[in-house]
């Protein structure tokens, strides 16, 4: 058995963003919380 190859931070992005862009709810709670950000930031 050999070791697994340690993936590189870029990779471990590109892979949970490709996750991400698949599940449509956790996107919408992103959305949502972006929001609310700026609407705290517009006050």
């Amino acid at each position: 058995m050999r070791k697994p190859r340690k993936r590189s931070f870029s990779e471990l992005v590109s892979e949970n963003k490709r996750q991400l862009l698949k599940d449509q709810a956790a996107m919408e709670k992103i959305e949502a919380k972006l929001e609310q950000k700026r609407l705290n930031k517009a006050e």
